[in-house]
């Protein structure tokens, strides 16, 4: 059937139309219309395209509503490698960089371009004649991932160039989330009771190297540009000249750079800012200093990981002076009274703080901290409040020592600190906030994974003496969900389900789940395969406590742990009645089934953040094919899982020679062997 000649202008004038408003939406943040009326128009011109396939074009808005989930990425090998920058970590490195640049060239002074370092992920884009065709991550800066489908998501990368040059056009840039996506993002995970993103920069990898292209549809992510591959076979001779021809062709560039003559200049735009970055919309950590005439570059080459005519200025964290108000004591789930100091209201990076955790009796003792105090403070990691020190000359007069109280704050019970040990902890396990932190703890991913129920909906819980404890949690009703914060009917079916779900979790996830001291996800499984039931680790843990010492992995410290719960009357009720409601309190295969699994007698070590999931969870999936996993690397170790910022495991599984899998790699191994 031909194609209307009027449906064909209409759905021309459909794609330029959502083009345009997707350019003031993502780009310009002036949105002119609705996300409603955004999404009737986008629904329009899928229609037109399902129903005429042949309107249909590569550079169609429809494209970016994600695809359907891909096993793993593909290797992508970059034409040219995407190198890291070197670091100046104050302003006397940037100078010594400057000079020896600008000495190499002979030169007494050399033009550079600075611009907002982006904390990002670095990516490659491929367009041919104009249109999008592939993009990929930067890996090792040699080999990179496939993330093409994803990158079709992003509401701010054209998939089509304002100007169309022939041929091949490789560029690259960042991916990042900016800070207002990013706290929307983190609040709508807390809600549905997730873990939280640390950062925007975590965030964004983690949205990227999603195998759903959903997901990261749903994720508000940004691109920003800023070198074009072999500049100069696009007659690009300079860096500034580079951005003005990224602008031109259509594609997000970040802006604020400024072209600085001599190191005064960049010392100036350095100064502005330090300051300016914290209402800057995306997070940044540092300057980036390029030499701006790219014929000078090859002049100066590079070394075997970053090029010597850039370097990265990276800030320093902005610290500054208040005073603590007062100090008020939180109980969590183990009992713990963590000190936390309440300040006078400060501006510090970006945000204004008002609180900083003290951590502990020892801490405060160290420091010397009063209330009255006026006290030095920086966000440590630029996201966590903490107090340096103590400005002592500005004490007021009558301060006094602080202690942490002998009585919970919450129950009025004692509070005690046991030998060896820095906590001070409530002796009531009934202390109602030691119920609210301990069912949000056994709701969490790597416990019962009871998805919605988050900590806002648990104290609600709590507080109208709905539940008192983890058991009760499989006793409520969709009725009394309902009314607890709004939450409707949906989000109280959604939690029901999840709550059925919870009920098949493997053994070690319920020993986790059950907040025993000292048991962690790693022990809480190991006590899974070792004893295979809730019932075999209760009577070994109450009457053979001598065996359960000497158990690899265990010890008496553990033992003493595990005895201390399983005695307890109200535990023991709490686990009858978990078993009563329908959870699994056993691993249900024999131990000699195992012996058929594909990765029995595998051992694996895990290091890094993986993307696609937790490492509990990717534990979890080792443990479920056969394999087991350790915290530390040795000869007998068979593979090293690595993800972003992996630690010295991996250099010493390079070391020992083990083989070493890159999160694509294992889940490819995982797909395989489920």
């Amino acid at each position: 059937m031909a194609v209307p000649d009027s449906l064909k202008k209409r759905v021309s004038e459909l794609r330029a139309e959502l083009k345009r408003h997707a350019e003031l939406y993502y780009v310009q943040d002036s949105p002119e219309i609705s996300d409603f009326e955004y999404d009737q128009l986008l629904r329009d011109l899928a229609a037109a395209e399902e129903k005429y396939p042949e309107l249909q074009t590569a550079d169609s808005p429809t494209h970016r509503v994600g695809g359907a989930p891909r096993e793993g990425f593909v290797k992508v090998e970059h034409s040219e490698p995407m190198m890291s920058l070197d670091n100046a970590l104050d302003i006397g490195e940037l100078r010594a960089f400057y000079v020896k640049m600008a000495q190499a060239l002979g030169m007494g002074s050399v033009q550079v371009l600075c611009e907002p370092k982006i904390d990002g992920l670095a990516v490659s884009l491929i367009y041919e004649d104009g249109l999008f065709i592939s993009g990929a991550t930067r890996g090792d800066g040699r080999v990179g991932e496939d993330i093409t489908s994803n990158l079709r998501t992003i509401k701010s990368l054209p998939l089509s160039l304002l100007e169309a040059p022939a041929g091949r056009l490789e560029i690259r840039g960042e991916i990042c989330m900016d800070k207002k996506g990013f706290a929307a993002l983190n609040a709508a995970r807390e809600d549905a009771g997730e873990s939280l993103f640390a950062n925007p920069r975590n965030a964004a990898a983690g949205s990227v190297r999603q195998l759903d292209p959903k997901v990261t549809a749903a994720r508000k992510l940004k691109i920003y540009l800023y070198q074009i591959v072999e500049p100069q076979r696009h007659g690009v001779k300079s860096q500034e000249e580079m951005l003005e021809t990224i602008r031109r062709l259509g594609l997000p560039v970040q802006g604020s750079e400024r072209l600085c003559s001599n190191i005064e200049e960049i010392e100036k735009y350095l100064e502005e800012w330090t300051v300016k970055r914290f209402e800057h919309p995306i997070d940044t950590d540092g300057v980036v200093v390029k030499l701006n005439d790219i014929g000078l570059r090859s002049m100066l080459g590079a070394t075997s990981k970053a090029p010597r005519w850039a370097i990265a200025f990276k800030f320093p964290p902005e610290q500054k002076v208040t005073r603590i108000i007062d100090i008020e004591i939180t109980v969590g789930r183990t009992g713990t009274l963590t000190p936390t100091a309440v300040l006078e209201p400060v501006h510090l990076s970006g945000t204004v703080v008002k609180r900083a955790i003290l951590h502990n009796q020892d801490d405060i003792d160290r420091k010397d901290i009063r209330i009255g105090d006026y006290v030095l403070v920086h966000k440590a990691g630029e996201i966590i409040p903490e107090v340096i020190r103590v400005e002592k000359e500005r004490r007021p007069e009558g301060t006094a020592p602080f202690l942490i109280p002998d009585r919970c704050p919450v129950c009025g019970s004692k509070a005690v600190r046991l030998i060896g040990e820095s906590a001070v902890k409530c002796t009531n396990r009934s202390c109602p906030a030691q119920i609210k932190e301990g069912i949000s703890h056994f709701a969490s991913r790597s416990a019962m994974d009871i998805r919605g129920l988050g900590e806002k909906i648990v104290a609600l819980l709590v507080e109208k003496e709905i539940v008192s404890d983890f058991a009760d949690l499989y006793r409520i009703s969709e009725n009394e969900l309902i009314p607890l914060g709004r939450m409707g009917e949906k989000s109280a079916r959604n939690i029901m389900e999840a709550l059925e779900k919870s009920k098949k979790r493997p053994l070690g996830a319920l020993i986790n789940a059950l907040g025993i001291r000292n048991v962690g996800v790693r022990t809480a499984n190991d006590l899974a395969e070792k004893f295979r039931s809730i019932e075999a680790l209760s009577e070994t843990a109450v009457n053979k406590t001598a065996e359960l010492e000497s158990a690899e992995g265990i010890g008496p410290v553990i033992a003493e742990s595990l005895r201390t719960f399983f005695v307890e009357p109200h535990n023991v009720h709490v686990i009858e009645r978990l078993k009563d409601a329908g959870v699994n309190m056993v691993i249900d295969t024999p131990a000699e089934a195992g012996d058929d699994l594909p990765w029995k007698g595998l051992k694996f070590v895990l290091t890094g953040e993986l993307s696609s999931m937790t490492r509990p969870e990717a534990a979890e999936k080792i443990r479920a094919l056969g394999g087991t996993t350790s915290d530390s690397v040795s000869r007998k170790t068979d593979f090293v899982v690595t993800g972003e910022k992996p630690g010295s495991k991996l250099l010493k599984a390079r070391t020992l020679g083990i083989d070493i899998l890159e999160e694509e790699d294992f889940i490819k191994r995982l797909t395989e062997a489920q």
